[in-house]
């Protein structure tokens, strides 16, 4: 008697997440705890295929589409897009899982197609999959010499506009090095909380919750996970309080910030509070210290994070920035952080779903926020104080030309250019005009920038 194939609920779940980017627009991080938070009953497995299977198809989604129109007969734009993905997930697992065997791969993409679309389209995806998996590595790719843009494009996977942009200002052999670094799958990068332990404790209380750790190498409080044992939020430490996770280019900025104990800081955009943490710990838990965010339900998570590490001079304030902070109510800060929302295009190695999603357009209209933002904060900044703008990207228009555009409007602020305000092996990665940008594939964090602004009166 011949088996039915059953579709396994992670499989079927990474279909859903995929179809739910195409069709929402939200982004993979809060998609994936929506749907992690309905499995709850997923085992230690099943979560790890899911999430296995989904970044991996983002990661690659422009090589296996170059396969799969080598092998289908249909263009790609008109095959419908929750086929596409099951394609992708059924491609993606011939190549790259190799503990799945072929006909596993097959057979539950086939599956799936049942449940969404016609039987011929069916037997089309049965036989797109049986006719790669023979004979994938046998597809050509696009000839460098001839059309590097193209050829970058589709076997490093990423869109030909970010390809293009980071080709006129790398060149070939940087802008390939940079696509690897984005889409190699990245080590958890924590941040000891300073306010309970040190990192030479904190190695010796996780080295049997990981397979290996190791110190990061700009930042004196971060540590590299490699393949933890069991999920970070069930590591004794985390729960007690002990270490944030957080990328080692986000410490930095903290860094670069420098609060002290005792002064009036104020997070812009704190979201969940990664920074937040940071802060509080380098003013050692004293002074007033406020996290704002339009986000209610962001800052009810960020106060439960500051409950666990212990903190307790954090306080909130709900507010959006496209509208200037009340100047009676909010009083003036010594220093104020502003992590702009971004295009993201720093953090792609883990959110890859960002290479898709983002248009070049994009650029120039979170530029103008960015700007909007800075202006709107100015006014809080305490004459001699500090202002550190930051984003997690690396393009120019959400770098130099908001700072630019900033300046040519404040001249009361100018950039506070000093190499000693970072940790020793940091200092390296402040520019002669006094920007901090580090790139996945030169410092293996995350691409960020950050200024610090000095108000002079």
């Amino acid at each position: 008697m011949k088996i039915k194939p059953i579709v396994t609920t992670a499989r079927k779940a990474s279909l859903d997440i995929l179809n739910a980017l195409d069709q929402d627009g939200g982004t993979l991080d809060n998609i994936l705890d929506e749907v992690l938070s309905r499995h709850a009953f997923f085992s230690k497995k099943d979560r790890a295929l899911l999430q296995a299977v989904v970044y991996g198809v983002l990661r690659w989604q422009a090589r296996l589409d170059w396969i799969i129109a080598h092998f289908s007969a249909t263009r790609l734009n008109r095959i419908d897009p929750k086929v596409m993905n099951i394609l992708r997930l059924g491609l993606f697992q011939i190549i790259y899982l190799d503990r799945i065997p072929v006909s596993a791969a097959v057979n539950t993409s086939v599956e799936m197609a049942k449940s969404v679309t016609k039987p011929y389209v069916v037997r089309f995806v049965n036989g797109l999959l049986r006719n790669a998996a023979r004979e994938y590595q046998q597809v050509s790719y696009p000839d460098a010499n001839q059309d590097p843009l193209l050829a970058l494009s589709v076997q490093k996977s990423c869109p030909d506009w970010i390809v293009k942009r980071w080709l006129n200002r790398f060149g070939f052999e940087s802008t390939g090095q940079l696509c690897d670094a984005v889409n190699t799958i990245p080590p958890i990068t924590i941040r000891c909380n300073t306010l309970k332990t040190n990192r030479k404790t904190l190695l010796k209380r996780i080295e049997k919750d990981v397979e290996h750790a190791e110190n990061t190498t700009y930042s004196p409080d971060g540590i590299f996970l490699f393949n933890p044992k069991r999920s970070i939020g069930n590591i004794k430490a985390f729960e007690n309080g002990m270490f944030q996770v957080q990328d080692e280019a986000a410490q930095l900025v903290t860094f670069l910030l420098q609060p002290q104990p005792g002064e009036a800081v104020l997070d812009a955009c704190a979201g969940l509070g990664g920074k937040t943490g940071h802060i509080a710990q380098m003013m050692k838990n004293r002074g007033m210290l406020i996290a704002m965010d339009k986000n209610e339900k962001k800052l009810s998570r960020l106060m439960s994070e500051m409950h666990r590490l212990e903190i307790s001079l954090v306080k909130t304030r709900i507010h959006d920035l496209t509208d200037p902070p009340d100047n009676k109510s909010m009083g003036k800060f010594d220093r104020i952080l502003l992590d702009a929302p971004c295009s993201g295009l720093g953090v792609l190695r883990r959110n890859p779903d960002a290479k898709w999603h983002t248009k070049e357009q994009d650029l120039i209209r979170q530029s103008r926020r960015q700007t909007l933002f800075l202006d709107n904060l100015a006014h809080l900044v305490k004459p001699n104080g500090i202002l550190v703008y930051c984003v997690c990207s690396m393009e120019p228009e959400e770098n130099e030309s908001v700072v630019i555009d900033f300046l040519n409007t404040h001249r009361n602020f100018a950039i506070e250019n000093n190499r000693g305000r970072l940790p020793d092996k940091a200092r390296s990665l402040l520019t002669d005009n006094g920007y901090l940008k580090t790139f996945p594939h030169f410092h293996n964090m995350d691409g960020f920038f950050a200024v610090r602004l000095k108000r002079m009166k």
